[in-house]
């Protein structure tokens, strides 16, 4: 079933008069007739413009209730969607636009309404299978650069997500996860294609205002970021969540501490989930056990079959994986080959399930030998007074790299320093502390070690890595 029949059907079962999408005041914002109509109205929108089969459309807006009929109409036209971050500005936004060849883009005027732009490039001649969306990801450098997926890799995504997660037609998703991020995409958009799971769309990510919108709305499916449950975490005197029933976390890994404080706080277990652009969902945590060991992101996804190779990296089998880069020679070689995806992370699978222990590229070289972050971190956050901490190289004259520690908490740099000497041994010891009030994430909720140790090198005045 393809993601227009999956609509139709929805709509046939359902009716016109379902409702699909709610503000985060409890308001109704569309019912499946009005996105319906509205479909329409944009597929004459875009025909007008010189949208054809083939045609690459971007747009560039926050979570609204426009997202379902802009996708919905492009699938019709036999166009392609895609979705840019409100962060792609200036010279690299006008970069991509060009190396994707886009035809239009939709965004937001300064009155609040959508305008549509076109851009002049004429369809592309897809060379193979015409995808039905682009996902912009920068992998493991900084460029950014889309990946392929036709509409079946996206249903079957969709599929995945719902099966594994026990996601139903009785549940009301809350979404203040970015529509056009991947995580956002298919935890949110593709249920309500495939299976007409309403949602909530809010794009307001202040803590108290996802709060009141979960109670307000009553949503029973939230899924967040690290970031946020940590936040939530914090809030006091506030008011439960008694509808919610199911959290799920992805961007980032979680914490055990940042799990253990929800719960405290609202009585709901937060389920680690893992994926990745390229392939869509990967692994997840369906147990209702609190304690996991730090790194744990659950077992397979259904349907997903995972191949582990000698260095520690592993390859992801799935009906979800992409067709491949565009601009076709913009990826990485090999990543993606013959329905199969290896990520860049490092992991242990165990009959028990999936354990992330690093990145490739996080990976220090201090005098010829191999620190992986992810082994030293767990032992430096039980030092007294540390809330967080985080360890990346940096360039070193003599050693090749250092390690240095970005550390949250009240602890001091010289007891620091001992804790680690203490516990660790001395070339695995960070050179550097850099005490921050909170580490950055990105609008996805990431914390980058590249980006950690670009900031941090431009505060020593430093060069910067090649």
């Amino acid at each position: 079933m393809t993601l227009l029949s999956a609509w139709e059907s929805v709509f046939r079962r359902d009716g016109a008069d379902h409702v699909a999408l709610y503000a985060p005041s409890g308001e109704r914002l569309r019912t499946l007739g009005e996105i319906a109509e509205e479909t329409e109205m944009w597929m004459r929108r875009f025909c007008e413009a010189g949208v054809r089969e083939g045609s690459v459309v971007a747009f560039q807006i926050p979570n609204r209730a426009e997202w379902p009929a802009l996708f919905l109409a492009l699938q019709r036209i036999g166009a392609v969607a895609l979705p840019l971050g409100g962060h792609l500005q200036g010279e690299e936004r006008a970069q991509l636009l060009g190396a994707c060849k886009v035809s239009a883009c939709v965004e937001v005027a300064s009155d609040g309404d959508l305008v549509l732009e076109p851009l002049g490039h004429e369809p592309v001649a897809w060379d193979g299978r015409r995808p039905a969306l682009l996902k912009l990801t920068s992998g493991t450098t900084s460029a950014p650069r889309a990946i392929r997926f036709t509409a079946r890799q996206l249903a079957e995504d969709g599929w995945q997500i719902c099966e594994t997660m026990g996601i139903g037609r009785n549940d009301l998703n809350y979404g203040v996860i970015p529509l056009n991020h991947s995580y956002g995409f298919a935890n949110l958009l593709l249920p309500l294609i495939l299976h007409g799971i309403p949602m909530v769309v809010s794009d307001d990510p202040m803590p108290r205002a996802i709060l009141a919108g979960l109670q307000a709305t009553r949503a029973t499916v939230f899924p967040g970021m690290p970031v946020l449950f940590d936040k939530l975490a914090a809030l006091e005197e506030a008011g439960g969540l008694p509808s919610l029933r199911l959290c799920i976390s992805a961007g980032a890994l979680l914490t055990p501490e940042v799990a253990r404080r929800f719960h405290a706080r609202f009585g709901v277990k937060v389920h680690p989930f893992y994926g990745s652009s390229e392939s869509g969902g990967i692994a997840y945590d369906a147990s209702e056990v609190l304690d996991h060991p730090a790194g744990f992101v659950g077992k397979p996804m259904s349907r997903v079959t995972l191949h582990p190779l000698e260095d520690g990296r592993f390859q992801v089998e799935s009906g979800a994986v992409g067709d491949g880069y565009w601009p076709v020679d913009a990826g990485e070689k090999g990543a993606i080959e013959n329905g199969r995806f290896t990520p860049a992370d490092l992991a242990r699978i165990t009959p028990n399930g999936v354990y992330l222990v690093g990145r490739i590229s996080d990976v220090i070289n201090i005098a010829g030998r191999k620190l992986n972050p992810s082994e030293v971190e767990p032992v430096l956050r039980q030092c007294p007074g540390v809330e967080q901490v985080l360890v990346f190289g940096v360039p070193s004259p003599i050693r090749g790299e250092e390690a240095v520690a970005c550390v949250v908490g009240s602890v001091e740099e010289p007891e620091f320093l001992a804790f680690a000497k203490r516990r660790l041994a001395g070339w695995q010891v960070p050179k550097a502390v850099w005490k921050v009030g909170e580490i950055p994430v990105n609008e996805r909720g990431k914390t980058s070690r590249r980006m950690l140790a670009q900031r941090y090198l431009e505060m020593q005045g430093l060069p910067s890595r090649p």
